[in-house]
Parts: C-alpha cells; structure tokens; sequence
C-alpha cells in the first residue's frame, strides 16, 4: 500500500522522519462539520495553516466533531506547537469565514483543550492511514 511518496529528511547529522497521527476534537463535541460546506471550509482552514507553518498534511479527514490526520512536522517543532498553531490558527479563520458559528461559542473557543499525537513507525503506516480513511464508517457517518 504505497500512500505514501517517504522522502527523508537530511540535517547535520541525522537522517529520518516523524509521522504523526493528530486527533483533535470540538468543544464540548458539538457536531459542527456535519454539513459539507463547514466540513471543506476547516479542511480548508487547518491546510492553510499547515502550509503557513511547513507542516505537511499527508492525510486529513474531518467527522462532525473531530479530527484525524497524519502529518510530519518540521524540524525542532513538537506535537504541543503544531497542536497549538493548527487549533488556534484554523479556528481564527474559521470563525472568520463563519461568524455565526459565534453564537455557539461565545468564548472563541473551537477546539476542546488537548488532543492524541501518536508518531507512527513506517511499518504501521498503511493501518493507520488506512484507519484514518475509515472514520466514517468506522462511527456510521454519511460524509
């Protein structure tokens, strides 16, 4: 199962790459993504950020309430950083695309506090691809 162009990363004196599967979900789990456009406008918004920071998006799939991917990060930032870019940054332009959104959190707040950040080995990444592309089904939703 080749998802997946592997290109390593060369620095001084080292030579690898970290694949991280993130899991993030809504504040107080509201099913915010459930409509398609909601769902394509914070795809849109978490790649933009991504982007931004150099963070390479391999997969993402949005539920209604939560989020899968598997990205690398760049060189010298951990899974708290990206957590923190891609949380804050997405639900900024988010709740900038979708004022009404407003409404259901009065504070601001998008993203419950914390998250998963698993790294993957190489071995185990087609399974977890694999699992992040059956979320759908896996939770019996129509996306």
């Amino acid at each position: 199962m080749d998802f997946v162009n592997i290109k390593l990363n060369h620095s001084n004196h080292k030579v690898g790459i970290n694949f991280w599967h993130m899991e993030f979900t809504t504040k107080y789990r509201y099913q915010m993504f459930g409509k398609f456009k909601y769902k394509s406008l914070i795809e849109a918004c978490i790649r933009r950020v991504a982007h931004k920071h150099n963070i390479k998006i391999i997969i993402l799939n949005v539920m209604p309430e939560h989020i899968h991917m598997m990205a690398t990060l760049p060189k010298g930032m951990n899974d708290e950083k990206a957590f923190q870019l891609l949380k804050g940054a997405s639900s900024y332009y988010f709740f900038k695309n979708h004022p009404k959104a407003r409404l259901r959190y009065p504070q601001g707040h998008l993203w419950s506090r914390g998250g998963c950040a698993v790294t993957v080995g190489y071995n185990q990444l087609s399974d977890t691809i694999s699992y992040i592309l059956k979320q759908a089904e896996h939770h019996a939703v129509a996306c």
